[in-house]
Order: C-alpha cells, then sequence, then structure tokens
C-alpha cells in the first residue's frame, strides 16, 4: 500500500512542481510582463486557504476519501487545461479568475495526499519518504518545465503538468477505505486545532511566513535567468538545483533521522531559507550556492513540518489540520509571488533582500512561539 501511496503522490506532485513554473513562463511570454505572470501564480495558489478547510472537512467524512482524492485532482487537472486553452484569447483578468478557481482543488495534492499516509511504528521513516516525494517532483517538475518550455513552448509545458496529474488519478482512487469521523464540527475545525495546539500553531505560523519568502524566490528566478544568464528558462532551472539539494537533504534524513525533535529542525531549516535569499541578491555565481542552500533548508523544514503534523493532529481532525496547514503554506506563497511581482519588476535584488528579511521574520516567529519547558511552566 506504501508503494501505491507514494507512486501517485510522486507523479500528482511532480505535475504540481512543473504547473507553476510553467505558469509563470507561460504569462511572460504571452504578456512580457512579470507582473501578469506573478498574478497568475499567485491566482493559482492564493484560493488555497478556501479550499483546503472545505477539502480537509469532506475528506475527513469521506467513507472512500481515496476516490474523492481522484475527483479533486481531476476537477485540477481540468482547470489547468482551461488555461492553457485561454491564456492569450481571452482577457487576462478572467484566466487569473480561472486560476483562482482551479486552485481551490490544489489542496488535494499535498494535505490530501499526505492525510492518508499509511504509518506504523517508524513514523519518521515513513514521514521522511513521503517528504522525498516532494523533493522528486521539486527535482523533475521545474526541470521538465524548463527543458520543454524551451524546446515545445510554455503551453505545451503546462499540459504536460496537466499529464502527469491524471496519472496520479488510478493511485489516488485505489487508496483504501476510512473511518468516516461523523462529529459536529465545522471546516474551520482545521483552524481550532491548529490554534489549540501551540507546536501545531507555531510550525504553521514559521512555516506560511517562510513561504512568503519562498513564493518572492520563485517568481525572481525567471527574472535572474534573463539578467545573468540571457534566458528565463535557464533561471527556472535554478529551481532543480534546489530540488537536488532538499533531495540529498531528506534522503540523508530517511537514513539518518533527525534527533531532536522536530520543532527544532523547523526552526534551523527557516533560517537557513533566509541565508539563502541573502545570498542570491549577491552578484555572480552567488545564486547557484544560493539556490542549494535554499534546498538544504526547504526539505529538512517540510519533513519537520509534516512529523510535527502527524505527532499533534488529532485523529478526528488529521484530514482538517493537513489540509488547512498546507492550504495556509500555499497562500503565504502566493502572498510572495504576488509582492514578488511589481518588487523584482524594479529590482530582483530588492526583492530578494525582502524575501530573505521575511525568512527571518518566519523564524523569530517560531521561537516567540516555542513551547516553555516544563522547568519555565514551574
Amino acid at each position: 500500500m506504501l508503494s501505491r501511496y507514494l507512486a501517485g503522490a510522486t507523479a500528482a506532485r511532480t505535475g504540481d512542481e512543473m504547473s507553476g513554473p510553467a505558469l509563470l513562463l507561460l504569462g511572460l511570454a504571452a504578456t512580457g510582463s512579470p507582473v501578469t505572470a506573478s498574478a497568475l501564480l499567485a491566482g493559482l495558489t492564493a484560493s488555497s486557504a478556501i479550499g483546503g478547510p472545505v477539502f480537509g472537512t469532506v475528506l475527513d467524512r469521506s467513507r472512500r476519501p481515496g476516490r474523492l482524492l481522484a475527483v479533486t485532482l481531476a476537477a485540477y487537472a481540468l482547470g489547468l487545461s482551461a488555461i492553457v486553452a485561454t491564456l492569450g484569447h481571452v482577457p487576462t483578468a478572467a484566466v487569473v479568475a480561472l486560476a483562482v478557481l482551479t486552485g481551490l482543488f490544489n489542496p488535494a495534492i499535498a494535505g490530501g495526499w499526505t492525510a492518508q499516509l499509511p504509518h506504523g511504528r517508524d513514523l519518521s521513516r515513513t514521514t521522511a519518504l513521503d517528504a522525498l516525494t516532494y523533493s522528486f517532483a521539486s527535482l523533475t517538475g521545474p526541470a521538465f518545465a524548463a527543458l520543454i518550455a524551451g524546446w515545445l513552448g510554455a503551453g505545451t509545458a503546462l499540459a504536460t503538468a496537466v499529464g502527469l496529474v491524471v496519472l496520479a488519478l488510478p493511485s489516488a482512487w485505489s487508496l483504501p477505505a476510512g473511518t468516516p469521523h461523523t462529529g459536529k464540527t465545522s471546516w474551520t475545525a482545521g483552524f481550532t486545532a491548529i490554534f489549540a495546539h501551540r507546536p501545531l500553531l507555531r510550525a504553521t505560523v514559521a512555516s506560511t511566513v517562510s513561504y512568503v519568502g519562498v513564493g518572492m524566490f520563485v517568481v525572481c528566478l525567471p527574472l535572474i535567468g534573463e539578467q545573468r544568464f540571457g534566458a528565463a528558462t535557464l533561471g527556472t532551472l535554478l529551481l532543480t538545483v534546489v530540488a537536488v539539494a532538499s533531495l540529498l537533504a531528506n534522503g540523508f534524513l530517511a537514513r539518518k533521522p533527525w534527533p531532536w525533535r522536530p520543532d527544532t529542525l523547523l526552526l534551523c531549516s527557516t533560517f537557513v531559507l533566509a541565508a539563502s535569499y541573502a545570498l542570491a541578491a549577491l552578484p555572480g555565481p552567488a545564486i547557484v550556492f544560493a539556490a542549494a542552500l535554499s534546498g538544504i533548508g526547504e526539505g529538512p523544514q517540510l519533513v519537520a513540518l509534516m512529523g510535527i503534523r502527524h505527532r499533534e493532529a488529532p485523529t478526528a481532525l488529521r484530514g482538517r489540520v493537513f489540509t488547512t496547514g498546507a492550504s495556509l503554506k500555499v497562500t503565504g506563497f502566493a502572498l510572495g509571488s504576488a509582492l514578488a511581482g511589481p518588487l523584482a519588476g524594479h529590482s530582483v535584488t530588492m526583492c530578494l533582500w525582502v524575501a530573505a528579511a521575511i525568512g527571518l521574520v518566519a523564524g523569530a516567529s517560531g521561537l516567540a512561539l516555542r513551547t516553555p519547558s516544563p522547568a519555565r511552566a514551574a
């Protein structure tokens, strides 16, 4: 069952990782405006704040969560297809609205899959394996997007992303039946659980604020490619450097789990991400090293975040905690994407420094919300 889960998660997440860079490149190619390109990406990701909690509520109450997952993935693939078909043929505002609608179904790929993760006694290992699917997707998705966009066009790259999401449908459909939770809880129960558990709140706030910086960094990469390497697709390929470093870091954690609490790992990795954006702001080849450092922070941050959610989420609210948390994180990414458009259009370097500052705020928020030790509590 674990292999089936991992196969489907890898396909869906690779398609999802392709869709963001492909949409950025498609927006740049169709309009020539980084503001429009970032608006499309922000639209696709921002609506997850609504879609995640609602999807999590339905998922927790479903007897066949895998089938619900498959239907939601199909709706996401259909929305991406519509974006490919309409961009450049209808007003940009209408395409952004379509991206917002499509983004409502995106939480199925992150929190929806992870909530179904089969975990036994070795939770740290299965969590690290699940994180490896993200790392693999992050490695291959942007690379495929850049290569296919450079060869056949950004529209074909986005269509390929749709195909990968569709490939995941059989795996999702075949996931085993669950035990539905029929209590009278609302779609806001995921938020309530997160706020009621200090470790969940700290992890969610730190990762969400951190992902504002991630969104800004991703939007900057095509522009860095144009300015420093002469092609936007070469900047997008730097996401592959991020993913390689993330994959190696998570592979190490799968073999030798972090010896301390995941809460500590999350804070350390958040500060590493902030440092990577500051390094990226420096001229010359520093951007390559910055991309690698970003991956070293991003991969372990995800491992730590999922470990905390698995440890702290109430069983009856599991789906809602995972999808709500993932949606908030993606919404942080959307906010960063939206901010980066005008900032990077004015100065890429300034945008990267702002991203680094936001990363420091993310780490500081995690420190501020840390759980007091028993000695301090006394």
